[in-house]
């Protein structure tokens, strides 16, 4: 197993073994101690798998308030996307700072997610299968959004979209800025 540290300490790239021979492959999706190895040591709680018909569907940014904040190490199990972690962290050194990994069924890649980040995703392929472990529970009185086209954060859609609208939920649509959104998330704060 293979950990790419991003620009933003605490999220992850994580490349799993794969073995394959003539029939596939195998390789383990997760594996508590060697997650610890590399600093993962939350306990997942629930498993949650997406299905995007339509390339170009934009899912996000997205995340749940304390005390139900989520961390998530994400997967694309089948199709591909661009993932991207958005720092809400007030007084955080990257607070409104993104970073993003391409996950798809060819490349097994993993995005590992912390609390005090929002999360999105854009899907370039049709018919994808996302899959997330979360270490807390859905709650959805704590869920938060962020427009995915705040002009603050600036996350570059625009260049894999390219010049088509992206097919977006009511929910998404109408997302606050990052400025206006409820975050009740603080560096070095418990979440």
């Amino acid at each position: 197993m293979k950990t790419i540290e991003t620009k933003i300490p605490g999220v992850y790239i994580i490349e799993t073994d794969v073995f394959g021979d003539h029939r596939g492959y195998f390789m383990e999706t997760y594996n508590k101690p060697q997650y610890e190895k590399c600093g993962i040591t939350c306990t997942f709680v629930q498993d949650n798998m997406s299905f995007s018909a339509q390339k170009g569907t934009l899912r996000g940014l997205h995340w749940q308030n304390p005390p139900y904040a989520q961390a998530k190490l994400v997967s694309c199990s089948k199709g591909k996307v661009i993932d991207v972690a958005v720092d809400i962290r007030k007084g955080s050194p990257t607070y409104g700072q993104w970073v993003s990994a391409k996950l798809s069924e060819e490349n097994h890649r993993q995005f590992y997610i912390p609390r005090g980040f929002a999360h999105g995703f854009l899907t370039l392929s049709d018919n994808v299968e996302f899959r997330y472990k979360v270490d807390n529970v859905y709650n959805k009185e704590s869920e938060g959004c962020i427009r995915y086209d705040d002009p603050t954060v600036n996350v570059d859609w625009g260049s894999l979209l390219n010049g088509i609208e992206p097919v977006l939920s009511e929910k998404d649509k109408a997302g606050p800025s990052l400025e206006d959104a409820n975050n009740q998330f603080v560096y070095g704060g418990m979440e």
